[in-house]
């Protein structure tokens, strides 16, 4: 236990730092969990008789990454289609081999660590300014300028007519580190809530063959935890608006306990209680950041939708 709060400690002051800091300190941080999530995430179907292309794959990851730290929407895309179809060739080519497996099991992989890890990075910048001289395309541009459905399809002008408080204490950083306090402050309060409300009253199971730990008690704790989260850290220290934070702790508790269940999934698959012993007395990168790789996407596209942002 001693060992598990002193990486606590320690991880949440290096996170503290880097989501303060942004840019490249920020950046570099997600690549360097989103390449130690995908040695984990190919060490794991390994033991299962499953190779996936894994130099290959941490090509692709810092690549997807550095197009997300600049804001190159399309150049992004490029990436994650040209791997998809190399990744097949390379099975093939390389290994002689026609089984499709191998293939899939990396493709998925490459979408389901690198896409996130991506949003996590666009969330973060999504306010940042172009320096003089740079003509790099900025996330806020896309999200605000674009003709595109989500640009039609605003749904915050559904919830202008609710009422609004100031309960703000006007913490002074700009919008991109706020929102991404917001996201990891949720999404930590989405995993402790569920953990002591279902061990203290948790009688009923919510995915016993996947989980057996996790209780429907434990996940009803974990939408109230993580609501009144998003509201203490988004509306009180940053300002955000009341009832979208509100709503955005319903959502991203429903996100985690995905994520968390989508993980174990994995794990079972292979057989292995830890994705791996990076994390002292936690695990590895993804027993930690499995509920982020689906609350970041999820809170990227609830901040642009709802007019947040």
């Amino acid at each position: 236990m001693l060992l598990r709060i002193i990486t606590g400690i320690i991880g949440i002051a290096i996170a503290a730092f880097v989501i303060q800091y942004g840019g490249a300190p920020f950046a570099c941080f997600a690549m360097l969990l989103s390449l130690l999530a995908w040695h984990e995430y190919s060490s794991a179907f390994r033991r299962a008789g499953v190779i996936t292309t894994y130099f290959f794959g941490i090509l692709t990851l810092i690549l997807l990454l550095c197009c997300a730290w600049l804001g190159n929407v399309e150049e992004l895309l490029a990436v994650l289609t040209i791997s998809m179809m190399l990744i097949f060739l390379l099975t093939v080519i390389l290994r002689g081999s026609t089984r499709p497996t191998d293939a899939c099991v990396s493709v998925a992989g490459i979408m389901y660590i690198g896409s996130p890890f991506a949003h996590l990075i666009f969330l973060r910048f999504l306010t940042d300014e172009p320096q003089p001289g740079e003509t790099v395309t900025t996330v806020q541009e896309i999200a605000t300028n674009n003709a595109t459905i989500l640009d039609k399809f605003d749904i915050g002008k559904f919830l202008d007519f609710l009422p609004t408080f100031d309960l703000s204490l006007n913490l002074n950083v700009d919008a991109g580190c706020a929102l991404v306090w917001v996201l990891f402050a949720c999404t930590w309060a989405s995993d402790t809530f569920a953990y002591f409300v279902g061990s203290a009253i948790g009688s009923h199971k919510l995915a016993s063959s996947i989980s057996p730990g996790k209780t429907v008690e434990g996940f009803f704790g974990s939408i109230i935890g993580t609501i009144i989260t998003a509201v203490i850290v988004g509306t009180i220290i940053f300002g955000l608006p009341l009832i979208k934070m509100a709503v955005a702790g319903f959502i991203l508790a429903l996100a985690a306990t995905l994520g968390d269940l989508v993980e174990s999934v994995l794990k079972r698959f292979a057989g292995i209680k830890d994705s791996g012993f990076f994390l002292p007395g936690h695990g590895g990168a993804l027993d930690r950041f499995d509920s982020i790789l689906f609350t970041a996407p999820t809170f990227y596209y609830f901040v642009i939708l709802s007019g947040i942002a």
